[in-house]
């Protein structure tokens, strides 16, 4: 913002007695990422990390339309977030897209967030061919259909965000699930791709990559594994014993993840293009 030091966009106001889990306060932004005027369609919003992702972005004023597969879905979780629409369509399919890149028209969204994605169980030996193309669909061109839509639009924008969801698993891939991470190795790709197919525009391309995520079917798997070994009963109990070879001791929480994709969705980020801003409390500890 014009007269304001860079200091002043990151200064935080503790409130006293709020106690937080790590330093006995709360903190209280007082960041202002100016989304006021701005429009961001989410997929997958209708539930988990994408919800959160929407949630926050309305909390920030952008206007955000909160996606489901189905009508019901994508009505039902835009009814908790204040000021958003519902739209809908199975957007691992050409027919699903088209269902809601019609619904759209009109819409003028500046901010694309492909948080849709998905990951199947599965080895060398048990995922055939049909298996690689399914995850293909699901994490590479539910993605790729909604940026070949929305593209010419966001290229005369003054602004324009794209932002896809893909996994630090793109950079070091596990041994399990090679279909999984060989699609989101695709993402990251097609990320960086993008990004210099759109130079000269005020499109901004970032990939952002978690690591385990402590969502609550994270959490109840985990204490599950955990009371077998004795660790607790409770995910504060069993938490340090799987984060013990992260670097922060912990694991990062949905909302941290929503901080980051809504900070590269403003405004305040635009020098960051075709960035993989990998979020992992530091556990793949490379240079890159």
């Amino acid at each position: 913002m014009p007269g304001c030091s860079v200091a002043s966009y990151f200064r935080c106001q503790l409130e006293p007695g709020s106690p937080d889990k790590f330093s006995g306060f709360r903190y209280r932004s007082a960041m202002d990422l100016q989304l006021t005027s701005h429009t961001a369609l989410v997929t997958g919003s209708h539930r988990g990390t994408g919800f959160i992702i929407a949630k926050t972005l309305a909390a920030e004023g952008a206007r955000v339309l909160v996606h489901g597969f189905s009508q019901e879905q994508a009505t039902r979780a835009a009814a908790e977030i204040a000021g958003s629409e519902a739209v809908w369509g199975d957007i691992s399919s050409d027919a699903g897209s088209e269902t809601l890149i019609a619904q759209l028209q009109g819409k003028e969204v500046d901010i694309l967030i492909n948080n849709y994605g998905t990951a199947e169980g599965g080895s060398w030996e048990s995922s055939d061919s049909s298996d690689w193309l399914d995850l293909y669909e699901k994490n590479v061109l539910s993605a790729a259909r909604l940026i070949r839509a929305l593209l010419p639009e966001l290229r005369s924008r003054s602004f324009a965000r794209i932002i896809n969801l893909g996994t630090v698993g793109s950079t070091r891939p596990n041994t399990r699930m090679p279909h999984y991470y060989a699609a989101k190795g695709a993402l990251a790709n097609m990320t960086t791709g993008l990004a210099g197919e759109v130079a000269g525009t005020a499109i901004r391309v970032n990939l952002v990559s978690p690591g385990l995520i402590a969502t609550p079917e994270v959490e109840a798997a985990y204490v599950e594994r955990g009371k077998a070994k004795g660790w607790g009963d409770t995910w504060a109990e069993v938490e340090p014993h799987i984060a013990r070879d992260i670097p922060i001791r912990r694991i990062a929480t949905r909302e941290e993840i929503a901080s980051a994709v809504c900070f590269l969705a403003s405004p305040l980020s635009d020098a960051i293009h075709g960035h993989n801003l990998r979020i992992d409390g530091g556990a793949l500890g490379i240079v890159s």
